[in-house]
């Protein structure tokens, strides 16, 4: 084959014309008389593994295809699927690209399908991208408040709550998001947009806390030792068991309970949109441990471990700040009567049963007889999350 590049230089896409040459012949004849073609094509030809001689007449020359440049390349994995085992040698390459011999490889120890994939995990993705929310518009900022102040200092106590379990949401999954090969990217993408989402939480949790009020309410030592334990996990598969099924779902039932008992518009969006999200976080959790434990079932009992071993750690912990538990009473109660505060008293114990019983219902999904469910649900921290 004949390719002939005129006055064009190698370096203005002469180079394309003879690649795409060679993609077909073995050999290829180029002609141009561009000034520095004589220079700049055996240079190029030696950079690639390329023969090359200059024929007897002047801008003449013959390329020949020498051994394949990406002779020693492999691919990394398919790119309509992951592998079961991502190699640290394919490094930050995009799934399924051809990746060339002596790129650095990166110590990712979170490589394993069978550790960290879900196959929902594009679909959640998808819906938690097209869910995002503004701040700034989708919440009712200036919406008017006609409760007393006791009231309102309840939901600052409550917000401060949320703001430090939501804190605690943000860098547990995040810890486990710098470990993760990029090969498993849905899951990767699903993380990061979690993440995104207890960043927005917290900065309405705080908005809505001191909208009224300049100052936070309490945090408690036991509550923050409860968060700890989550943030020393270091095996992402109890730490998901025990933020997204366990802790993550128990603050459903939460924000469900804020949302029908709180006593303005402002928050009772901000309580629903949050839940909204949350919802996602432990659909995922689900998801990726039920596929886990089908393929290695000693992960239940690792799981249950992992319960009883957190329950023991915080047994000398007071369990929920008490000023979290009498600001929820006042919400549900709406007033001081002594007939309101029963009523909100019964309430917040529905609260916790609710919780028990959507704790039961994950944990059965998972394979935990009704008897192991209602069990460890039982020795779940009493901090909720």
């Amino acid at each position: 084959m004949i390719v002939e590049l005129g006055d064009l230089a190698l370096d203005e896409g002469a180079h394309l014309l003879i690649k795409r040459a060679l993609a077909t012949d073995e050999q290829v004849e180029v002609r141009g008389t561009a000034p520095t073609l004589g220079v700049d094509l055996p240079a190029w030809c030696r950079a690639r593994g390329l023969r090359i001689n200059i024929a007897f007449r002047p801008g003449v020359y013959i390329v020949h295809r020498g051994p394949a440049r990406w002779r020693d390349a492999e691919r990394a994995g398919r790119v309509d699927a992951p592998s079961a085992h991502a190699e640290a040698r394919w490094g930050l390459a995009a799934r399924g690209a051809l990746v060339e011999a002596g790129a650095p490889p990166l110590d990712l120890p979170l490589a394993d399908r069978a550790e960290v994939w879900a196959d929902e995990a594009a679909r959640l993705y998808a819906q938690a991208a097209a869910a995002q929310w503004d701040p700034a518009t989708a919440i009712p900022w200036d919406a008017p408040a006609t409760h007393p102040p006791e009231v309102e200092d309840a939901i600052v106590q409550v917000m401060t709550y949320l703001i430090e379990n939501e804190t605690a949401a943000l860098l547990v999954p995040t810890r486990f998001l710098a470990r993760l090969h990029p090969h498993f990217r849905e899951v990767m993408q699903l993380l990061a947009i979690q993440a995104a989402d207890e960043a927005r939480h917290i900065e309405v949790f705080t908005r809505r806390a001191r909208l009224r009020r300049s100052e936070l309410g309490l945090s408690t030592a036991g509550g923050q030792a409860s968060l700890a334990t989550l943030f020393d996990e270091p095996d992402f598969a109890i730490a998901s068991f025990l933020l997204s099924v366990l802790g993550e779902g128990s603050f459903l039932s939460l924000l469900r309970f804020l949302r029908e008992h709180a006593p303005d518009a402002c928050t009772r969006e901000v309580a629903r949109l949050a839940a909204q999200d949350e919802a996602r976080h432990v659909a995922f959790g689900l998801a990726h441990l039920q596929r886990h434990v089908a393929e290695d079932p000693t992960l239940r009992s690792r799981l249950a471990s992992a319960i009883e071993r957190r329950h023991t750690a915080l047994a000398q912990t007071a369990g929920l700040n008490e000023e979290v538990f009498d600001a929820l009473l006042l919400l549900a109660a709406g007033s001081w009567k002594p007939d309101a505060l029963r009523a909100g008293h019964a309430k917040v114990v529905a609260l916790q049963q609710d919780m028990d019983d959507g704790r039961r219902q994950r944990l059965a999904r998972l394979g935990f007889t009704p008897e192991e469910a209602a069990a460890l649900s039982s020795l779940h921290t009493r901090n909720f999350m």
